[in-house]
C-alpha cells in the first residue's frame, strides 16, 4: 500500500521513523512518502519537505509566517493528489494537519491521524472537525480515550510510543564523559524558543560552578547560532551526543515545555519545566488554554510533580532556587518514585507496532 505522513516537527519525526519501520515491517509492499525529518527518512521514507523549512510557534509567528505556510499547503495538497495514496498518516502538527484533514476527506482519501492534536488542552470544539475529516483517530495518552468518547468518537489508544525508545534499562547510566555532574539544558528545537529560552537557562551557569552545564544542541540548528548566546559562556559545553545520551548521564536538567519534558522523565532525571512565549502570544493563550499544566508529565500524573516557570516566572532567580531545591537527594528520591508511577500509567512499550497493525487493519477491511 502507498502511505503518505506529514509529521511537521522533531518529535514527530521521531516517533514518524518507528511507524515507518513498522508499517514496512508489517506491509513489505508499503512505499511511504510525506514530510518529515532526518529519522523518517533514515527509515525508509521519501521525503519530499523537511521539518526544518515547518517549524513556527506561537499565534504571532505562525502570522508573520502566513505565506510560507499557505504555500506549503497548496504544494502538500498537490503532492497527494499526483502521488495518490491509500492512505494519508497525520502525526501531530495540528495547524497544518488539520487542515489538509479537511480537504482530503473530501477528496476521497482514508485520513489516519497518529498523535491526536492536544484539543483537550484549548479548541476543544475542534473535535467535531476531527470527527468529520479523520476516519481513524490513534491517541498516546490515557486520558485522550475517555476526553473523546465524550463526544462519542471511538478512537484506538496505542500507548506512548516513548516507551519504545526508553526502555527501563536505558536509564540513568554512570557519568563517564564529564568530570563533573551534568546538568542539561535544553532549550528547545525551534529558533523562536532557543532565543527566548536559553539566555534564561545560561544565567543560571555562574550559580553552580560544582556542575558541568552541558547544552542539548538540536540537529536542525547549526553551531554558529548556539554561539551568539555561549560567547559569554565557554564553560558550557555543547552536547556532541544526542540528547538521550546526555540525558542518560545527567543529574538535572532545565527542559523548554514539550515533549522534552517526557523524555527527561523516562530516563529519571529530576527537572524543571520552563516556558517563556511572545507577549502577545502568551496573552492569547492564557485565553484559550484549559488544562492546569503545560507539562506533559504533570498532565498525565493530574498533579504538580515537577516544577513549571511560565513567562514571568521563568526567570534567573527562579530557576536558581528550583535547581538547587532538585538536586537535594530527598527531593530527587521523591522524584523518582513519581516517574515510576509515570511509567506505569503510560503502560506497555510496543505503540509503533499496534498503531501500525490498526492502520493496516483499517485499511484491509
Amino acid at each position: 500500500m502507498k502511505y503518505y505522513i506529514i509529521a511537521g516537527e522533531a518529535s514527530g519525526d521521531l516517533h514518524g521513523s518507528n511507524l515507518v519501520k513498522a508499517l514496512k515491517s508489517m506491509d513489505p509492499e508499503a512505499d511511504i512518502r510525506g514530510w518529515g525529518g532526518d529519522k523518517m527518512a533514515e527509515s525508509g521514507m521519501d521525503v519530499v519537505k523537511h521539518i526544518r523549512d515547518l517549524a513556527f510557534m506561537g499565534f504571532t509567528e505562525v502570522v508573520a509566517n502566513l505565506g510560507t505556510i499557505l504555500s506549503n499547503i497548496s504544494f502538500c495538497k498537490k503532492d497527494i493528489q499526483s502521488w495518490n495514496p491509500d492512505a494519508i498518516l497525520l502525526i501531530d502538527y495540528p495547524g497544518f494537519n488539520l487542515r489538509i484533514a479537511q480537504w482530503a476527506k473530501p477528496a476521497g482519501f482514508k485520513v489516519i491521524y497518529y498523535i491526536s492534536p492536544q484539543i483537550w488542552a484549548w479548541h476543544e470544539s475542534r473535535v467535531h472537525k476531527i470527527k468529520k475529516t479523520v476516519d481513524l483517530m490513534l491517541v498516546i495518552l490515557p486520558f485522550e480515550k475517555e476526553f473523546y468518547a465524550k463526544y462519542k468518537f471511538d478512537v484506538k489508544y496505542v500507548g506512548h510510543p516513548l516507551l519504545d525508545i526508553i526502555p527501563v534499562s536505558s536509564i540513568q547510566q554512570e557519568n563517564t564523559s564529564f568530570p563533573k555532574p551534568v546538568i542539561a539544558l535544553l532549550p528547545g528545537s525551534r529558533k523562536q524558543e532557543i532565543k527566548r529560552m536559553l539566555p534564561e537557562m545560561l544565567a543560571v551557569v555562574p550559580r553552580f560552578p560544582e556542575y558541568q552545564f552541558v547544552l542539548a544542541c538540536a540537529p536542525s540548528i547549526t553551531n554558529e547560532y548556539y554561539d551568539i548566546f555561549l560567547t559569554d559562556f565557554p564553560e558550557v559545553i555543547r552536547s556532541n551526543q544526542k540528547t538521550y545520551d546526555l540525558l542518560s548521564i545527567a543529574k538535572a536538567a532545565l527542559v523548554t515545555s514539550g515533549t522534552a519534558t517526557l523524555e527527561t522523565a523516562l530516563f529519571g532525571v529530576p527537572e524543571v519545566v520552563c516556558y517563556k512565549g511572545g507577549t502577545l502570544s502568551y496573552m492569547i493563550a492564557r485565553k484559550v488554554i484549559k488544562v492546569k499544566y503545560i507539562s506533559l508529565v504533570n498532565l498525565i500524573m493530574d498533579k504538580e510533580i515537577v516544577k513549571e516557570l511560565i513567562q514571568k516566572e521563568c526567570n534567573s532567580s527562579n530557576l536558581v532556587k528550583e535547581l538547587s531545591i532538585i538536586l537535594e537527594e530527598k527531593h530527587r528520591l521523591q522524584l523518582l518514585n513519581e516517574y515510576k508511577s509515570l511509567r506505569e500509567k503510560l503502560g506497555n512499550a510496543g505503540a509503533s507496532e499496534r498503531a501500525a497493525k490498526e492502520i493496516i487493519d483499517y485499511l484491509k477491511a
